[in-house]
């Protein structure tokens, strides 16, 4: 497990390699419904600590109770090969949690849970353990949320009502691409070929959420536009500064 301090301007738009091999499996679609918490994977290709936590991400992923996402981060690419999935705002979101989290750095790999407490992303026993004594508390997915393509072009996402929290919450857009096959020829994990899922391509912001029930339309050409094959929305909690808190609802698609 490697540690590292460094902050990042985020910048936006970072070009997708054509190194990167498209599949399209077949994941489960409870997830859709009811999800169990979030689990958030912060992942390097030049780590050599990370393949066995992509393993456990893709599990989750394939199982379908969790929204699970894959984000690769960009301060290992000088150790031999450059992440062609990394992004520098998935590393301005890793340091962001790490001020909100009050932790002493970052690493790779790490889990973030519900936007509330960080794992070793190896450790899918601890992953499952804690998602499990969160689920049906107020440390879970309380807000029920939802997201489907409602018509040819468009996506609905749908929120019910909830109980009014004392941060502003955002309506964050992760796109993803559902699985990637990389050759890494250098670096930590040179001569390796590694299936990665739900790699985040690029996140927005699409509203704001005030405990009333809400719906909110997206055209379906950004996924496309984001080089994106699926998406997920996250009902989560600011802590001011742009600091992440506590994600209170999730979907995927």
């Amino acid at each position: 497990m490697f540690q590292h301090t460094l902050s990042r301007r985020l910048l936006i738009g970072a070009p997708l390699l054509a190194a990167v091999a498209y599949v399209l499996p077949v994941f489960a679609e409870d997830v859709n419904k009811k999800p169990d918490g979030v689990v958030e994977l912060y992942t390097s290709q030049g780590c050599g600590s990370c393949p066995p936590a992509d393993a456990v991400l893709k599990q989750l992923a394939t199982e379908g109770k969790i929204v699970a996402l894959s984000f690769h981060v960009d301060y290992w690419d000088y150790r031999g090969w450059t992440d062609n999935l990394a992004l520098p705002e998935n590393t301005e979101r890793q340091n962001a949690y790490r001020t909100a989290l009050g932790l002493n750095g970052v690493y790779t790999p790490q889990v973030i849970i519900n936007g509330r407490e960080h794992v070793n992303g190896q450790d899918g026993q601890k992953i499952r353990r804690r998602i499990a004594e969160m689920r049906n508390t107020p440390t879970g997915l309380t807000v029920p949320v939802s997201i489907e393509k409602t018509a040819p072009d468009r996506l609905l996402i749908d929120i019910s009502a909830g109980a009014v929290t004392a941060n502003p919450v955002r309506v964050l857009l992760a796109y993803f691409i559902r699985e990637s096959i990389i050759d890494i020829p250098d670096g930590e994990n040179g001569g390796r070929r590694v299936s990665y899922a739900n790699s985040v391509r690029a996140m927005e912001t699409v509203g704001m959420w005030d405990g009333t029930a809400q719906k909110i339309e997206i055209p379906l050409s950004e996924l496309a536009s984001k080089k994106a094959t699926g998406c997920a929305v996250l009902l989560q909690e600011m802590l001011g500064e742009g600091k992440p808190g506590p994600i209170i609802g999730a979907s995927i698609m």
